[in-house]
């Protein structure tokens, strides 16, 4: 393994700006930016090495735009220079870092973990429940937090940050991709690092969660997460601690939060997932996901009519949707979406 005099030195190193630039390119490579950097590679990662190592890289402006799927929201994109940047720091020095403080059941944006992880620990904690208590009463505390990355506070981040990395060049680093929004709360979702800082921003509270509340049952993927527990009261309890915890983080839980019971099923990952009184785990696809892939379809059908939407497109996107489907009980959805599918694209299909 090659060693680095600095942590900074990681992320200019080229080596690592020519791995970054593989990883920030895949899935883009039709795209003008990314052809661009391409055509003139080794002057363009050259110049990243410079500009980093002088200290002089600056922070391209973000492209806004919104999604509104699952729900409304404003993604702001770097650039593809930034991106190589974000993958080289991200990659050699923000994940080997970090990642070694966080919980095993904090799902998110780490390799080897995603939502097969959490999907099946969630199947293990509630097996492992049935056996304690050989039954399905029990209660769940399912919270979230209100437009998380939007109200993420610089200063509170900043100073997380600084319990990991001690290095003054890759804090200016990290500094100026947290600063590069307007005021002092608030980071951009479409950065590759902002996906690690939220990880590290509620590190905290796992901890507390796991250690100090003493719950076993409790896994996180970003800001939805839940707590098992055979105890409504005790919930009650720490439901009263997690929003003083999250308010001296600037946070605040949403209106989805709240307590039910154990046998009407947990609502995670896209999939509603129920314990039965034999001690069955069942999971089933979420209503919005089941009516939202119809209107899809037939949206698709429209747009592709028009001209505006290519058949491979709608085969990927409805590929992708089946594949999710798959992970839960889901067989007499799946036969039910294929006809209307094959109904819709039969003779496009082929």
């Amino acid at each position: 393994m090659q060693e680095y005099e600095t942590l900074y030195e990681r992320i200019y190193a080229f080596k690592n700006l020519y791995n970054a630039y593989k990883e920030a390119r895949k899935g883009k490579r039709w795209k003008d930016a990314a052809i661009k950097f391409e055509i003139n590679l080794m002057e363009a990662l050259l110049l990243l090495k410079y500009q980093l190592q002088n200290k002089t890289y600056t922070l391209a402006p973000y492209n806004r735009f919104y999604v509104y799927e699952p729900k409304e929201r404003l993604v702001m994109s770097n650039s593809y220079k930034d991106k190589v940047v974000q993958h080289s720091l991200c990659d050699n020095v923000l994940e080997p870092i970090l990642i070694k403080s966080f919980i095993y059941d904090n799902y998110a944006s780490q390799v080897g973990k995603g939502t097969d992880l959490g999907l099946s620990r969630l199947t293990e904690f509630l097996h492992k429940y049935y056996r304690q208590h050989k039954s399905a009463d029990g209660w769940v505390l399912k919270c979230d937090i209100r437009k998380f990355f939007y109200n993420i506070n610089h200063g509170i981040l900043k100073s997380l940050l600084r319990k990991h990395i001690s290095c003054e060049n890759t804090l200016w680093l990290l500094d100026m991709i947290i600063d590069s929004t307007e005021g002092e709360v608030g980071i951009p979702i479409g950065n590759q690092s902002s996906q690690l800082f939220a990880l590290l921003y509620l590190n905290g509270l796992d901890h507390y969660i796991k250690e100090k509340l003493g719950i076993k049952f409790y896994g996180r993927y970003m800001d939805d997460f839940y707590l098992i527990h055979e105890d409504k009261e005790f919930l009650k309890k720490c439901l009263n601690e997690i929003r003083s915890y999250v308010g001296k983080l600037g946070l605040e839980l949403n209106e989805k939060t709240q307590i039910s019971p154990l046998r009407n099923g947990i609502d995670f990952l896209g999939f509603h997932t129920y314990l039965t009184d034999s001690g069955k785990v069942i999971r089933k696809l979420r209503r919005q996901s089941k009516t939202g892939i119809c209107r899809r379809l037939k949206k698709f059908k429209g747009l592709h009519e028009q001209g505006r939407l290519p058949m491979t497109r709608i085969e990927c996107s409805y590929r992708s949707w089946r594949g999710h489907a798959e992970r839960g009980n889901c067989y007499h959805l799946i036969r039910k979406t294929d006809k209307l599918y094959n109904e819709l694209f039969k003779k496009e299909d082929k």
